[in-house]
């Protein structure tokens, strides 16, 4: 992808024209964005027990799939789950994945305000200053799996559907089921007992996806909800979980023409060109 087309056109100039590598490491996926002022390349993979490992693996394949070299690559951010592994003999340096998904949404779009991330084990509702791209307010739920990554998964492996087909199939839902468990194990039960009742797969994935919108909207509550408004992490990539959203927040996301799974990575790039830029300047 050319920079210029994924970048808010307000914002491109800031980008300058040296090579820089955001990392994020989640506790499901490794995501990797490499960026300068031509080319923005993202790669993902599994993450693996040694986050190092996963770290270099993203790298090598980066670099293989925008023509680099490593001694292109002027400075590293890694961020997420597994940011303090890391270790490189490139310059490096480290940033919350708050932060960076908060820097990512800016500059695809600098008028956003408000960020819902959904990733593989937390959720977070993030407000974000529109002049600088860094975070006002920010809550956090990692206390329980509901409504995350790992739990969609739960639940497509439980109606014996493969991830991607049970975020479409929630879109196909007739008739409005409720699940009020705010437990993952009860919710388990919950739709366990409807599928034994004969109810369809996308009604009862619809129920789902409700029933987490509402949880996460609890989480929005407490800090306001103002446009414009971006879903980022794996999870925006459910399309039945963005629309239950929208419904249940009475606010419709932000259309960015990017895989919003990489938004922290790529904050975390564009947190690396600053560190280059301020090292530059001493």
């Amino acid at each position: 992808m050319h920079t210029e087309q994924i970048i808010d056109k307000r914002l491109y100039d800031q980008i300058l024209p040296v090579t820089t590598v955001g990392i994020d490491i989640g506790s499901r996926m490794g995501k990797i964005v490499l960026l300068d002022k031509e080319q923005l390349v993202c790669y993902s993979v599994a993450t693996g027990v040694n986050m190092q490992e996963t770290a270099d693996y993203l790298i090598k394949r980066v670099l293989e799939e925008s023509g680099k070299k490593q001694e292109n690559i002027k400075y590293i951010v890694g961020t997420g789950y597994g940011r303090i592994a890391m270790d490189f003999a490139i310059p490096h340096g480290s940033v919350t994945e708050i932060s960076c998904h908060a820097m990512g949404a800016h500059f695809l779009n600098k008028d956003t305000q408000t960020i819902i991330d959904i990733g593989g084990q937390d959720s977070k509702a993030i407000k974000v200053e529109t002049e600088s791209g860094k975070v006002a307010e920010f809550v956090m739920n990692d206390k329980c799996a509901a409504g995350t990554g790992r739990f969609f998964e739960k639940v497509a492996d439980l109606l014996n559907l493969k991830l991607e087909e049970a975020g479409k199939l929630a879109l196909e839902s007739k008739k409005k089921l409720d699940i009020s468990s705010q437990c993952v194990v009860f919710a388990e039960s919950e739709i366990v007992s409807l599928r034994a009742k004969g109810e369809s797969r996308a009604d009862i994935i619809a129920a789902v996806n409700v029933a987490s919108a509402r949880r996460v909207k609890n989480l929005v509550n407490r800090i306001g909800l103002e446009p414009e408004l971006v879903f980022s992490g794996g999870v925006s990539n459910n399309p039945g979980m963005k629309s239950a959203l929208e419904e249940v927040v009475g606010q419709k996301f932000l259309d960015i023409d990017f895989n919003m799974s990489f938004n922290g990575a790529l904050g975390a790039a564009i947190y690396a060109q600053h560190y280059y830029e301020g090292g530059q300047k001493k």
